[in-house]
C-alpha cells in the first residue's frame, strides 16, 4: 500500500488537471497551442515521477546491501566467539593434562669413610598427555646440590620418553628411560624403600640409577603376568685402571654415547596376588667396550617384593658374566677377576602404627653380599648389614635412620650410621 501511495501521489495534480479540463470543455474547446502546453506539462510530471521512483529503488537496494553486510558481520562475530571458546577450552585441557612431580632426599652419613651432610638428590618430573593414547614423561635430576665446572654435583636428564598405547593391554615407549631391571631402578623415590642409602647390590651390581635410550614394548599377558622387551644403547666400561670392567663405570647416561653395540633386555613379572611381585630379567650386550676389546656381557636378575599386611620381604639376586671374544691380554676381564660380578640381599621388615602418633613406623634389617671380582680366586666379596627405622608421618614424607656394619677380610670396613629425610609428590 505504501508503494502504491508513492506511485499515485505524484499523479494527483495530473488527475485534477484532467478534471478541470473536462469541466471547462463544456464551456469551450481548447486551441492547439493550449493542448501542446498541457501535453508538455504532463510529460514533465511523468519524468519527475520516474526520477523519484529511481531514487526510491536505489535507497531500497542500499538498505538491502547494508542488511546483508550486517548479517555477515554478525555471523563472523559468532564464528570468532566460537573459535575463542575452543582456544580457551584447549588451553584449559593443556593445563589439566600436564602433571608436575618430583622427589628429594637429604643425607647425613657418619661412617668410617666419611662424615658429611649431602643433599643427595633433587628431582623434578614433568608429564603431559597429548591424547588418550600418547603421553610424554620426563625427569631432571640435580645431584649433590651444586653443579658446574669444579663442583661436586651434576645435572642429569634421567628420563625423557614418549609412550604410545597400542591397545588396552600393550604399549611402546621410545626415548630415554630407565632399564627394566631389579626393584629400585624404576621405583627409587626415598619413601618407597628402607634405609638412607640405596642398597649396595642395586648400586654396584645393578648400576641403579641406570637409564638408556631406545624403545621398549611392554604390556599385560593375563593371569598377573606382564612383560617388557627393550632395545637400547649399551654400556661402555673402562678397560684399564682400578675401575676396569666395573659395570657401574659403564653407564654412558645417553651423553654423546658410543653406539657401536646396543643392549637387549627382557623382563617378566608376576603380580597375581595383592602385595606380591616376582620378577625375572635378562640382558645381553655383544660388546660392553663398544668395539674396543669385544667383551660380551650377560646379566641375569631375579627378585621378590612382598608386602602382606604389616610384614614385608624383599630379596634380590643379580649376576653378570663377561666373556672376551678375541685374544686374551692384560686388558681382559678374566685377568682382572671381573669376568663374573654378582650380589644378593634379603630384607625383612615390619610396618605398623604406634598409638595416637600419626603416620606409620617401619623396622627393617637387610643383609647384603656383593662381589665385583667374583671371577677371582681370592675372597673379594663384601658383606654389609643395615638395620634401622623409617617413619612416615604421611605416605609421601619419610624420616630414616639406620646403622651400617661391615665385617670383611679387607681392612677397609665401613661402619657407622646414617640419617635421612625424603619426600615425593
Amino acid at each position: 500500500m505504501k508503494r502504491l501511495h508513492q506511485l499515485l501521489h505524484p499523479l494527483t495534480p495530473l488527475v485534477l488537471g484532467f478534471i478541470t479540463l473536462a469541466a471547462s470543455a463544456e464551456s469551450r474547446t481548447p486551441s492547439v497551442e493550449e493542448l501542446w502546453k498541457i501535453i508538455q506539462a504532463q510529460q514533465a510530471e511523468i519524468e519527475s515521477l520516474k526520477r523519484q521512483q529511481q531514487n526510491t529503488d536505489r535507497k531500497a537496494d542500499a538498505a538491502g546491501e547494508k542488511a546483508v553486510t550486517a548479517d555477515k558481520k554478525a555471523e563472523a562475530a559468532v564464528v570468532a566467539v566460537e573459535e575463542s571458546t575452543v582456544r580457551n577450552s584447549t588451553a584449559g585441557n593443556w593445563t589439566e593434562k600436564t602433571k608436575l612431580g618430583g622427589y628429594g632426599e637429604l643425607h647425613y652419613n657418619n661412617l668410617d669413610s666419611k662424615e658429611e651432610v649431602d643433599f643427595h638428590r633433587f628431582v623434578l618430573s614433568l608429564g603431559h598427555e597429548f591424547t588418550d593414547n600418547i603421553r610424554l614423561f620426563s625427569e631432571i635430576e640435580l645431584e649433590h646440590s651444586v653443579a658446574g665446572d669444579g663442583e661436586k654435583g651434576e645435572v642429569d636428564l634421567e628420563q625423557a620418553y614418549l609412550e604410545f598405547d597400542l591397545n588396552d593391554r600393550h604399549a611402546v615407549k621410545t626415548g630415554v628411560f630407565l632399564v627394566p631391571v631389579g626393584i629400585l631402578n624404576e621405583t627409587h623415590e626415598p619413601a618407597t624403600f628402607y634405609g638412607v642409602e640405596r642398597n649396595p647390590v642395586e648400586t654396584y651390581i645393578i648400576p641403579t640409577t641406570w637409564w638408556e635410550a631406545g624403545a621398549d614394548l611392554h604390556g599385560e599377558l593375563g593371569s598377573g603376568f606382564s612383560y617388557s622387551l627393550a632395545g637400547t644403547s649399551g654400556l661402555d666400561v673402562d678397560t684399564s685402571g682400578s675401575d676396569a670392567f666395573l659395570i657401574r663405570t659403564g653407564r654412558q647416561e645417553v651423553a654423546e654415547a658410543k653406539a657401536n653395540d646396543g643392549a637387549f633386555t627382557g623382563r617378566l613379572k608376576w603380580t597375581g596376588l595383592p602385595g606380591i611381585e616376582l620378577g625375572l630379567t635378562g640382558q645381553w650386550q655383544k660388546d660392553i667396550t663398544q668395539g674396543e676389546l669385544g667383551v660380551g656381557a650377560t646379566l641375569l636378575e631375579t627378585h621378590a617384593d612382598i608386602r602382606r599386611g604389616p610384614i614385608g620381604l624383599r630379596a634380590l639376586y643379580a649376576r653378570w658374566n663377561l666373556d672376551k671374544h678375541n685374544v686374551i691380554n692384560a686388558s681382559d676381564p678374566d685377568a682382572a677377576g671381573r669376568d663374573a660380578q654378582e650380589g644378593w640381599y634379603v630384607e625383612p621388615s615390619y610396618k605398623t602404627r604406634l598409638g595416637a602418633i600419626p603416620g606409620e613406623w617401619g623396622l627393617f634389617v637387610r643383609y647384603n653380599v656383593w662381589d665385583n671380582n667374583a671371577g677371582s680366586s681370592n675372597d673379594t666379596g663384601m658383606k654389609q648389614i643395615n638395620s634401622g627405622i623409617n617413619y612416615w608421618p604421611i605416605p609421601d614424607v619419610v624420616f630414616k635412620f639406620d646403622v651400617q656394619t661391615q665385617d670383611n677380610d679387607s681392612e677397609n670396613n665401613d661402619n657407622g650410621f646414617n640419617l635421612g629425610i625424603g619426600y615425593q609428590f
